[in-house]
């Protein structure tokens, strides 16, 4: 079983944390490189820029929510080379997918971690 976590970038970094992975298109705001303590930057996994302008131009909603999540997992079916990557961290220990959303319950990392959870990994 794969061992995921999600984590705002702004928290501390942890131990526990494994391999760090940033899964923002665009570098956090006011977080240096150094402070964000990352293995990997991998903005080829995130969302398109179209669909992230989408989701954050929408009324917050259950329903724009779950149109989010199928869209962004639909870009990641097509998309195999940064989620093979991933899967491949993943396979060898703990991974923690990092977001720099203010919204703890709604971001792609949340979505990112359930679609890798579903995969097999290499």
């Amino acid at each position: 079983m794969l061992k995921i976590a999600v984590k705002r970038i702004y928290e501390d970094v942890s131990p526990d944390d494994g391999f760090r992975v940033l899964v923002d298109r665009i570098w956090p705001r006011g977080m240096s490189k150094e402070h964000a303590a990352l293995d990997l930057w991998l903005k080829e996994i995130a969302p398109t820029t179209e669909l992230r302008q989408w989701f954050h131009h929408q009324e917050s909603s259950s329903e724009n929510w779950q149109i989010f999540c199928g869209r962004y997992r639909e870009e990641l079916q097509h998309n195999p080379e940064p989620v093979k990557l991933l899967l491949q961290h993943c396979s060898e220990g703990a991974v923690t997918l990092l977001y720099s959303a203010k919204d703890t319950d709604h971001n792609q990392a949340i979505v990112l971690r359930d679609y890798l959870s579903g995969q097999q990994a290499p």
